[in-house]
């Protein structure tokens, strides 16, 4: 019988399989900081937590090859046989809170014990350090057992190489939406031998100070909206000022620099909702204000920040999008099963209410069903349309660039739409509009 740290063909085949998918379900994937993950070493990855099963694929991406990453995750759902076979093939081992009820916490020194026998076997665990998913971006306190787990494993003399926590900062460009960016942002690893004569003094002091600087590493990381009244203040004025602040700095105006521009205003207004309570109040009202006019006129923010479209380009675009409706409704044809079924199983069958999970769901349902309806409309056309196996081949292969096509095409003709209706508001010198704009100025000079 195999170890849930051994690393088996059919888990091998299965990782790989997600993994590829995984990195085609976002329309960029942008890893950051690889070389600070070592080879061969007792590694503990640390994920800030807001995308649930997606956060644990994002680590397993990045791991080093052959070296299975196992996870701990919330008990409850370990909850018949058949969850259980399951999860311990995927490599996941149940951590247990208060809410399970007192009588099972005793549990977790057992799975503990697992753990470190994993870190002792040179191979990776994958912690969540806030213990728990929040969808919103900020940064939730972290929770003591990491910690411990890392502790135990390091005062074992004969672990060599030393125990290292690998700080992973990751960013999505949508929580529930396919196609936008994800960014995963590796830390440096942080030496657990560092505190443990510390910890031979003060179990309490070093596990606070170890605690202290796995957050400010993730923190400097990831996305962090760090405000409990004006959260949505924060995201509207990031998403507003970013290209002002990528300018300032001087950045190209790439993603992974608008991610790092975003993180700047965060910053910033995170100072100022501490030392100017009213300028904050103000801002709110502001944002408040713009996103109702935004939202009442069917426009977003990005359209107002490219500015009143020509009239040439608008033509150039419609004709642009008439020449090429023909590959978008190719496109669609071949996809619309594959691309919607995930979503209406989320939404009809699950039914989830937490967005949290709208992306995992819809991912893992769609590892299933594109290859089989691909497969299953290839077998159609072969018997149906052309029945000659080479054509039939290239049929299969192409169903899903002419999907992402599709979906790029519907982005752009959105966009389209929207630059008109800008356009011919502006003619109309719609009052809201102007309003919207002026909103929009004073958001960004109050926060340059």
């Amino acid at each position: 019988m195999s170890n849930i740290f051994d690393y088996t063909a059919s888990f091998s085949l299965v990782r790989n399989y997600i993994v590829f998918t995984f990195k085609r379900y976002y329309g960029e994937y942008i890893v950051v900081g690889q070389e600070n993950i070592p080879d061969e070493s007792p590694l503990i990855f640390a994920p800030n937590h807001i995308n649930a099963f997606m956060d644990a694929i994002a680590v397993h991406s990045i791991a080093p090859y052959k070296q299975p990453v196992i996870f701990l995750a919330r008990a409850d759902i370990f909850n018949n046989k058949t969850a259980i076979k399951l999860l311990k093939f995927a490599k996941i081992l149940p951590a247990f809170r208060m809410r399970d009820g007192m009588e099972n916490l005793g549990k977790n020194n057992e799975v503990f014990e697992q753990c470190v026998e994993i870190l002792h076997k040179n191979s990776a665990l994958g912690i969540m350090p806030e213990g728990n998913q929040g969808e919103q971006r900020k940064l939730r306190p972290l929770v003591k057992g990491i910690f411990r787990i890392a502790f135990a494993a390091q005062q074992n003399s004969n672990v060599q190489p030393n125990v290292k926590i690998i700080p992973v900062g990751i960013d999505y460009g949508n929580l529930t939406k396919f196609g936008k960016h994800i960014i995963i942002n590796i830390g440096k690893p942080i030496e657990v031998s560092e505190y443990m004569q510390s910890y031979a003094a003060n179990p309490v002091s070093a596990t606070n100070e170890i605690r202290e600087r796995l957050w400010t590493d993730l923190n400097n990381l990831s996305l962090n909206l760090a405000s409990e009244n004006y959260y949505t203040c924060f995201e509207t004025t990031v998403e507003v000022a970013t290209t002002t602040f990528v300018q300032k700095i001087g950045l190209p105006n790439t993603t992974f620099y608008r991610f790092k521009a975003r993180q700047e205003i965060a910053k910033k207004l995170v100072a100022v909702e501490n030392a100017e309570p009213e300028k904050i109040e103000k801002l709110d009202s502001l944002c408040k204000e713009y996103s109702r006019l935004l939202k009442k006129n069917n426009l977003q923010n990005r359209v107002l920040e490219q500015g009143i479209p020509k009239s040439l380009n608008l033509i150039i675009d419609s004709f642009k999008l008439l020449f090429t409706f023909p590959f978008f409704t190719y496109g669609l044809l071949c996809n619309f099963l594959p691309f919607f079924i995930p979503v209406y199983i989320r939404k009809n069958v699950l039914k989830a209410q937490y967005e949290g999970f709208f992306s995992s769901l819809q991912f893992v349902t769609g590892i299933v069903t594109f290859p089989l309806f691909y497969l299953l409309q290839t077998i159609l056309f072969y018997n149906l349309i052309y029945s000659t196996w080479w054509v039939a081949l290239i049929f299969l292969f192409i169903q899903y660039p002419f999907g992402r096509y599709a979906i790029k095409w519907n982005k752009e003709a959105k966009r389209f739409i929207a630059k008109t209706k800008y356009q011919l508001l502006m003619k109309k010198k719609s009052s809201e509009l102007l309003h919207a704009q002026d909103a929009r100025q004073q958001i960004i000079r109050m926060i340059s």
